[in-house]
């Protein structure tokens, strides 16, 4: 006989458990505690098992009877309920263990620590504001191009273009990430390259005139503040990589004896050298015996265990009276690139890809990173002393294009 809810609810729990029996394998225990559990017993391969079904009342007599029906249909194809159960909960918990925000954190944590706080503050903020609640829990693998410019999209449409490609650029990181953990096949976010509308806004002040570039040069040069700002002010011209990239330098990437600096560049997570001229290497070996104990060439301040602050350098060239209307920490890479190719004479291509940008050479091959390498070494030195000269007051003369 069936059960009936007038049957469940009449009965008491006793000294033994007691079960009430539904047919079709399906009853209710009542445990001496108190407790009420649907089961489902059935044979499989020869065995007698049982299933649990769930608690009584948050699982209801019809309730009970649908899963009953799930798992008869199970077997009737072969398929053993409780295993099917078992896998499909280690499938659940894989998928959580590699969804996008557990491998999104996960990655955040490893690059933090090497970021200024105000940095690191604002890109776990968009993941949590703008991509976890659509993406979050959805697996890596799963995730599509489509699908991420959705995300992407509902970034632009409250007039944030700028947000969403850094959140672009973000998500692709964690995307390289998770393939090179072996979570995730491929970066849906490069299918997207193109998809968002470029950014117009205004461009990082930049000197590139020569003649006001020598007297930038000369009010560096004046700057009175401590040893590690004052290098960092004149390596800052001679390298013109990002500030973010000068500050977060590390003595381990420096190599003296090949007057090279490598390291992976972070807008792009890609691998970038820098060759030292002489002029770069005698400001790091005059640094060396103050912070080459440590692990970063230019060190807080506040603790050698973190980076220079993002505003140290900015502040320094306020304090030298360079106002930011004339120039930004970025502005030494536009500074280089106009007088590099205007003046100098150097080949673009040589030029962007010292300044870490994409290049491809004539069949759309991306260059690697020591593509001209001999040709950039002496692009640099030749920077190196041409800055000498605006400094020293010389007199300004285009050269012949450099082959």
């Amino acid at each position: 006989m069936s059960l009936t809810q007038v049957k469940i609810k009449s009965t008491k729990a006793g000294d033994k458990p007691i079960k009430l029996f539904d047919g079709r394998g399906l009853y209710l225990e009542f445990a001496p505690s108190g407790g009420r559990w649907w089961r489902f017993k059935y044979r499989f391969e020869g065995k007698e098992k049982r299933l649990s079904l769930g608690v009584f009342p948050d699982v209801t007599l019809k309730d009970a009877r649908v899963r009953c029906d799930d798992a008869r249909k199970a077997l009737s194809a072969g398929i053993d309920p409780s295993a099917h159960r078992k896998a499909a909960k280690a499938t659940r918990a894989e998928e959580s263990a590699n969804s996008f925000e557990v491998i999104t954190r996960e990655w955040y944590a490893k690059h933090a620590d090497n970021w200024a706080a105000s940095h690191s503050k604002r890109v776990i903020r968009l993941f949590e504001r703008d991509i976890f609640p659509w993406l979050g829990s959805r697996p890596i693998v799963d995730i599509t191009a489509p699908e991420l410019l959705a995300v992407m999209r509902r970034i632009e449409e409250r007039d944030a273009l700028e947000t969403a490609h850094r959140a672009l650029g973000n998500c692709g990181q964690v995307f390289r990430y998770a393939i090179s953990t072996g979570r995730a096949p491929r970066d849906p976010a490069a299918d997207l390259r193109g998809a968002l509308p470029p950014v117009k806004g205004a461009h990082f002040a930049a000197i590139t005139e020569p003649k006001r570039a020598g007297d930038l040069l000369r009010m560096l040069e004046g700057y009175q503040g401590t040893l590690t700002v004052r290098c960092a002010l004149k390596l800052a011209p001679l390298v013109f990589v990002r500030p973010g990239e000068l500050r977060s330098a590390r003595w381990a990437d420096i190599d003296f004896d090949t007057a090279e600096w490598r390291y992976t560049v972070t807008k792009t997570d890609t691998a970038h050298i820098v060759p030292l001229s002489r002029q770069a290497l005698k400001i790091l070996r005059d640094l060396q015996p103050v912070t080459g104990r440590g692990q970063y060439v230019f060190p807080s301040a506040r603790s050698g265990r973190r980076p220079m602050s993002d505003n140290a350098i900015l502040a320094a060239m306020r304090n030298a009276g360079i106002a930011k209307e004339e120039m930004t920490g970025h502005g030494f890479r536009a500074m280089a690139r106009t007088i590099l190719d205007e003046v100098l004479g150097f080949r673009p291509d040589l030029i962007e890809h010292q300044l870490a940008h994409a290049v491809r050479d004539p069949h759309g091959r991306a260059y690697n990173r020591t593509a001209h390498l001999p040709e950039r070494r002496k692009m640099m030195q030749k920077w190196a002393d041409y800055l000498d000269k605006l400094k020293a007051g010389a007199e300004v003369v285009k050269l012949p294009r450099t082959a």
